[in-house]
């Protein structure tokens, strides 16, 4: 069988390069769609690993190598290079130009052409490290769901619970890729930085809303009760039956597989418990908040209206979630619509984050995500780089990530995680250019290249962008139209996942 078919994603179909929707069955149409809303998954997969892979990026049509000899010497004079991705060691001073390139910004995306290589995410631990030392920055947002990122706040500011506890509890289903080594590193020496400076903390946020966990309507619930005991019974009938009570994967599975009208009387019951909220004005609550609430807080305002705005917020977020549900998943139309909705909610978060803490955040996702451009306009048409430029102007900036070999974990089309390699980029591609640059690992201001290379990133071509199943892509991307700054990687190799097994060609590699 064709290597390329066998990969396809369940449930969907290519023709002419061009996505198309096509659900056989409810068991496979939730796959696919998980695959979608959980950490850019792909309605259909490309090309295989290896020299295929390969071929691929060089069969579309783009500049020879031997014409990029101006290009790289532009590129050259424009690049800085890094001394190492690992957060260990003496000193950040090769970052410093990369702090210069995103200047006075209040958000900056930095994403990532694997969900899960140790180097992209030993890279943004450094950096956030740097930013928060060098450039005053105190939140790391990350592609995970809303009431995850406030249970690893309340970690983050004030030792509550176990990380590896909460860790294993929360990244399941499409967020598995972030139980890994590297972000435990990560959380662990934020909460060893507050307790240095408990008066100027770090935080973390998620900006995603594909769970909701039953702390976040307890914390909703609970301040109606305090604050508006008279709501009480109506907001308690709108969420009946809406609290989780199961695993956060077997959570996610269950509820796409509820048909499409149930989905939507969710929804409408989610959007009124939210206007219920907002019809009524800030009112201090009778008794002390309940832990989630003390736990955040810091970071929206004190007194009644920091309060009152929390409870929004986190009323809102539920909202998501199910609103990001109700859509008819048998209707290509209306998948692609959940996913502007998703990139649009997410951005939203960011921004209400930003705003409320008032602190500068980098925020970690899929180099997809924080992106300008979609790669994919069937199925995204809209990104969340898009929508936050649309928000914060130029106090956004966008970071992509290249890489031009090495290996990440993916889902194989036989459902399980496979560690995959990847050896060197083919003709044609944006990475093999990228590699020629005599620099192992650099860092470029795609503003601030001259000619050739401006022209040269401002036209599309094969590029690398893996998300959480494999095979995967090239897509064609136009890097100066999707990016700022630009960090490219020689090598990189896969992320040490925790909790579960990963097999690979050679067999299985346990996971730590």
């Amino acid at each position: 069988m064709d290597p390329r078919r066998a990969g396809r994603k369940p449930g969907v179909m290519k023709r002419h390069g061009t996505r198309h929707w096509k659900p056989h069955g409810k068991r496979r149409c939730t796959a696919a769609v998980l695959g979608l809303l959980l950490g850019l998954g792909t309605a259909t997969a490309g090309a295989p690993a290896g020299a295929p892979e390969a071929a691929a990026a060089g069969s579309a049509s783009a500049a020879p190598d031997a014409s990029v000899g101006p290009v790289v010497a532009a590129l050259e004079r424009a690049a800085r290079p890094l001394r190492t991705v690992e957060p260990q060691g003496d000193g950040s001073r090769d970052l410093r130009p990369v702090g210069s390139m995103i200047g006075e910004a209040r958000v900056v995306g930095v994403g990532e052409a694997t969900h899960s290589s140790h180097d992209f995410f030993a890279l943004k631990h450094r950096l956030f490290r740097h930013l928060v030392e060098e450039k005053g920055f105190r939140t790391f947002a990350l592609e995970a769901s809303w009431s995850t990122g406030l249970r690893l706040n309340a970690y983050v500011l004030h030792g509550t619970g176990d990380v590896r506890r909460i860790m294993k509890d929360e990244f399941q289903g499409g967020y598995l890729w972030w139980n890994n080594t590297e972000y435990l590193r990560l959380i662990e020496w934020m909460r060893a930085y507050n307790v240095r400076h408990p008066h100027d903390p770090v935080r973390f946020m998620g900006d995603d809303m594909a769970w909701s966990g039953p702390e976040l309507y307890d914390a909703v619930t609970g301040y109606v009760a305090r604050a508006y005991p008279e709501l009480s019974a109506r907001l308690d009938e709108l969420y009946r039956g809406l609290r989780p009570t199961v695993a956060t994967g077997t959570y996610l599975d269950q509820y796409l597989k509820k048909p499409y009208g149930e989905r939507k009387e969710m929804a409408e019951r989610t959007g009124r418990a939210l206007q219920l909220l907002e019809s009524v004005e800030p009112r201090e609550p009778v008794e002390s908040p309940e832990p989630v609430e003390r736990q955040a807080a810091g970071h929206a305002g004190r007194g009644a209206r920091g309060a009152y705005e929390r409870a929004v917020q986190n009323a809102r977020v539920i909202d998501q979630t199910a609103r990001q549900y109700a859509y008819d998943f048998e209707d290509p139309a209306q998948v692609a619509a959940s996913m502007r909705y998703r990139d649009a909610a997410m951005a939203a978060n960011v921004v209400w984050w930003q705003r409320h803490t008032g602190t500068k955040v980098l925020l970690s996702a899929h180099g997809a995500h924080v992106a300008y451009e979609t790669r994919d306009p069937a199925n995204y048409p809209k990104v969340q780089g898009a929508f936050l430029r649309d928000s914060l102007g130029s106090g956004y900036v966008s970071v992509g990530l290249t890489f031009e070999q090495g290996s990440f974990n993916a889902t194989g089309p036989d459902g399980a995680v496979h560690r995959w390699a990847l050896g060197p980029a083919g003709p044609g591609s944006n990475e093999r250019t990228l590699d020629r640059v005599r620099y192992r690992d650099y860092a470029v201001d795609l503003r601030a290249v001259g000619a050739p290379a401006r022209g040269w990133l401002a036209a599309a071509r094969p590029t690398r962008s893996i998300g959480t199943d494999y095979p995967d892509g090239p897509y064609t991307v136009a890097l100066g139209r999707s990016h700022d700054v630009l960090i490219h990687l020689h090598r990189v190799e896969a992320a040490s996942l925790r909790d579960r097994p990963v097999s690979s060609a050679l067999g299985p590699v346990p996971g730590q």
